[in-house]
């Protein structure tokens, strides 16, 4: 993020660099210094609101008005979780340590309808992840792929993302094209008895189901010959005993119709599973290597 925070300052905004990690730091730091934005992954300001709950602290009454999130891929339903409960606009930022950091491309909070490009500076193309030579035109999905255009000590060609998106054309910025909101990434694909889904899919259909939290882990396991994958999912704070088990039924028939997988799904109690502290792991893989 050192691009980021020297853009900023450049920009004459203040700085408080802190990183991932520290949780109760990074909420006395917000409520001493009274920052107007943040900037750090979506499940890490899912971890700051949802500590700030637990110390009493209402999320929506800070100073924040702004969050830049990038970093790991989150859906709109993951967006409307964070605005509403920190009463702010969280924004999509793209970038990759290989290329120069975030900024490659940023979300503009007048539509907030996927990042624009810097085409000055990189060259997007969308390839077919499973044949690697086929570009495809605008509107495709497939991988992202960028060439650097003005980087002179380490310029990249055609590297390689493993992002998942699509080319879109420009809105708040028209001279600059879009990038859809990553669904995932290739090397993130699970593969289940044929079926491909990506953790992405079930934090969309999760977070529609109002007795549910974005916490959740994917466990894939294998009886016999068949992969199985059971979801550990939280519910809601003060939902009752009924309303879980209403909910895990909801996921299941919602995984099952949209996605084409059957599952388990296993409600645990609030606050058991992993927090983030930067970026989140989704996929916990018991498979047995063949």
């Amino acid at each position: 993020g050192l691009g980021a925070h020297y853009g900023a300052e450049a920009l004459g905004t203040t700085v408080i660099p802190m990183s991932g990690g520290q949780t109760e730091k990074q909420i006395q730091l917000i409520q001493d210094f009274k920052p107007d934005a943040i900037m750090c992954t979506p499940t890490y300001l899912l971890t700051i609101m949802d500590a700030m709950l637990h110390r009493g602290i209402d999320p929506r009454a800070t100073s924040l008005k702004f969050a830049v999130c990038g970093a790991e891929p989150w859906t709109e339903e993951m967006r409307h979780e964070l605005e509403e409960g920190m009463n702010l606009q969280a924004c999509d930022i793209y970038g990759l340590s290989e290329v120069m950091g975030p900024g490659v491309a940023g979300e503009s909070v007048e539509t907030k309808d996927g990042n624009h490009i810097w085409e000055d500076h990189f060259r997007p193309e969308i390839i077919d992840p499973f044949d690697h030579t086929t570009v495809l035109p605008d509107g495709h999905k497939g991988e992202l792929v960028f060439t650097t255009l003005t980087k002179e000590a380490l310029p990249i060609i055609r590297y390689r993302t493993k992002d998942l998106s699509s080319l879109l054309p420009g809105t708040a910025r028209p001279s600059m094209r879009r990038m859809a909101r990553i669904s995932g990434r290739s090397d993130d694909m699970i593969i289940l008895r044929g079926v491909n889904m990506f953790p992405s899919q079930i934090e969309e259909i999760a977070l529609r189901i109002p007795a549910l939290s974005p916490h959740f882990q994917l466990e894939l396991t294998r009886s016999g010959r068949m992969d199985e994958m059971t979801i550990h999912i939280e519910p809601r704070e003060n939902t009752t005993a009924e309303e879980r088990s209403a909910a895990a039924l909801a996921l299941k028939s919602q995984i099952k119709i949209h996605v084409g997988s059957s599952c388990t799904i296993d409600v645990v109690e609030p606050g058991s599973l992993e927090r983030s502290n930067g970026k989140l792991r989704r996929i916990y893989d018991n498979r047995p290597r063949r």
